[in-house]
């Protein structure tokens, strides 16, 4: 099935569909927990930046979240979760998000984003591996699995190692 999608940022007569479309997507609760709790964060949420990716038909069918994190001491952005309903999934839904929300970030003056995924889904939206920029996690994560971007070309991206906001539950 291919759609049409119109994305913007959420409502917040979204966030009922957005706990749907986690709860969906993941095998667990975790990810749709994840969103609630950074909602509720303020160190961490920044409006705006809370994607959803709706079909023609009016249905919220693909999310995208950017939150605060640091690298080092830098702010920047961490791309996570990104869900779409099993039934849409591969019909664009979840990468017009990803690509709103990155576009969002990047009109808000945002510099870089990282994000822990797969290897082969993320590069199309210009991330790469990110120990290639001295950027690594506290934890045990497959090297080609944590990827960055950067938002403004005119900035360098910090090196450093990321540090995800409380709700994450990463020290």
């Amino acid at each position: 099935m291919t759609d049409t999608w119109t994305t913007r940022a959420e409502t917040g007569d979204d966030i009922l569909s957005i706990r749907e479309i986690n709860l969906e997507a993941f095998p667990s609760a975790v990810e749709a927990d994840l969103v609630d709790a950074l909602r509720a964060d303020p160190q961490a949420w920044i409006d705006g930046l809370s994607i959803v990716a709706v079909g023609s038909d009016g249905l919220v069918v693909g999310y995208a979240l950017l939150t605060r994190c640091h690298i080092g001491d830098a702010p920047a952005l961490a791309l996570a979760p990104c869900s779409v309903r099993p039934a849409r999934q591969r019909t664009g839904a979840g990468s017009a998000a990803i690509r709103a929300a990155l576009e969002a970030a990047t009109g808000l003056g945002e510099r870089s984003v990282v994000v822990l995924g797969h290897p082969t889904y993320y590069p199309r939206f210009g991330f790469s591996r990110a120990s290639g920029h001295g950027i690594r996690v506290s934890f045990e994560v497959p090297d080609e699995a944590l990827m960055v971007l950067a938002l403004d070309p005119g900035h360098p991206l910090p090196a450093g190692t990321v540090r995800y906001p409380a709700p994450f539950g990463i020290e």
